[in-house]
């Protein structure tokens, strides 16, 4: 199954839609969209897994990756609208106690720090 991505400019942030599955197969699509994204500038990403329906331990590693990078250049990373079951992998994996987890990426958005030139 392919990987849906999209990007778009949010409040102090960039959003990363993500759709599909996000797996062995997919998830270096999410390490060269999350890239590019930094590259930009974006140093502070909300990844919108609303429509991700499976999450393996290579997408954890992604995520995990992005995470400690964009904090060591100052930015941030975090995931809003996590499916039950996308939830449940990031317990288990205890990146929810690392990571921040939001109920909708609005909520994310809002809690992104301002950005300064």
């Amino acid at each position: 199954m392919d990987l849906q991505l999209s990007a778009r400019a949010g409040k102090a942030c960039t959003v990363v839609k993500v759709g599909g599955q996000l797996d062995m197969a997919t998830a270096p699509e999410l390490d060269r969209c999350i890239r590019q994204v930094a590259d930009d500038g974006g140093l502070q990403v909300v990844l919108d897994l609303a429509d991700v329906s499976f999450l393996d331990s290579s997408g954890l590693g992604v995520l995990l990756a992005w995470f400690k990078e964009l904090r060591s250049a100052g930015g941030r990373l975090c995931v809003a609208a996590v499916q039950e079951i996308v939830a449940y992998v990031l317990q288990v994996a205890a990146l929810d106690q690392v990571m921040e987890v939001y109920d909708t990426v609005g909520a994310a958005e809002a809690d992104m720090p301002p950005l300064t030139a």
